[in-house]
């Protein structure tokens, strides 16, 4: 089987006919450098929403059972979805700036659902250099990618298609192979990039350590495609997973697994609306188990929530 794990030049080759390829004259418009100079527009609209905010900011810190190292987790509250949507604005370009000057590069993985909605303030800011960007998937359905579930069009339509992260740093799921094999694919393109050095690897774990991750929750409490009680939440050796009984149609899909997931350097929780609440009480007092209150990080977890999401705590 031919594997897609040079996707930095194959992917856009099956995009759907109504998406801009590589050679689409608006792809070739963007600049290839931005600068790292916020526009004043982009700082006013940040800093007059940052104090409209009212935030409750609690740190904690906790061992981790595996690794020994202590975790450090913040919880951030919000007045409304639009100051979270600022804020974890502010919060993504602090760190992309950081890591484009660190390293020249930043590995950030998306997941679906409403969190897309989340990042639709990240557009604005004009310090991001979208050309060191390299965006992955946390989990995706093995649907074609101009259908309705597929998790690569709800970000192209809400994110992609407004920035100008260069096509080949884009890496989706090869949606024409079974989910078994677009897993062990997905695989195959996370070693080649950390041959590369386009992906760190964890010097605890041994597994790949991307940027950030951006999660959101289901009012279930899963978190990718790990659902409650189902046994991938135990996978402890696999990078990616397959997946074809998701109680959640479609029942096909590929999800990172949680070493993975808790490998990242900084993972961002984002959840609102008052139909996630138990999940969030269950999650953060410990209350039950839920996948979401299984993710932790190298380096800082930090939930992002709006008064409603809080609304049992």
């Amino acid at each position: 089987m031919a594997s897609s794990c040079f996707l930095r030049q194959i992917l856009f080759s099956s995009l759907p006919t109504n998406l801009p390829s590589r050679s689409d004259p608006l792809s070739l418009s963007f600049p290839k450098n931005l600068t790292c100079s916020i526009g004043s527009r982009s700082i006013k609209r940040l800093a007059y929403s940052r104090r409209k905010v009212t935030v409750v900011r609690r740190m904690a810190t906790t061992a981790s059972s595996e690794t020994g190292k202590e975790e450090k987790k913040r919880v951030e509250i919000f007045d409304t979805e639009e100051n979270l949507a600022v804020e974890l604005a502010k919060y993504t370009a602090d760190l992309s700036d950081k890591y484009c000057k660190e390293r020249g590069a930043f590995t950030v993985v998306v997941s679906g659902g409403s969190l897309i909605k989340s990042l639709r303030k990240l557009v604005e800011v004009e310090s991001i250099d979208w050309s060191r960007w390299h965006f992955f998937w946390v989990d995706e359905r093995v649907v074609p990618k101009n259908h309705e579930d597929s998790n690569y069009k709800l970000a192209y339509d809400g994110f992609l298609s407004k920035v100008p992260i260069p096509p080949g740093n884009v890496y989706a799921i090869n949606e024409s192979l079974s989910a078994e094999a677009a897993a062990e694919d997905y695989e195959t393109c996370l070693k080649h990039l950390v041959k590369t050095s386009v992906l760190r690897v964890s010097e605890t774990t041994g597994f790949p350590k991307f940027d950030l991750m951006l999660l959101g929750m289901g009012p279930d409490g899963h978190v990718a495609s790990l659902f409650p009680g189902h046994g991938l939440c135990d996978e402890k050796k696999r990078w990616v997973a397959s997946i074809t009984d998701s109680p959640k149609p479609p029942s096909e899909r590929i999800t990172f697994t949680f070493p993975v997931i808790n490998s990242s350097a900084h993972v961002a929780l984002v959840v609102c609306g008052s139909g996630k609440a138990e999940a969030v009480e269950t999650a953060l007092k410990k209350t039950g188990v839920v996948p979401a209150g299984c993710v932790s990080a190298e380096e800082e977890l930090v939930w992002f929530l709006d008064k409603p999401a809080c609304s049992k705590l």
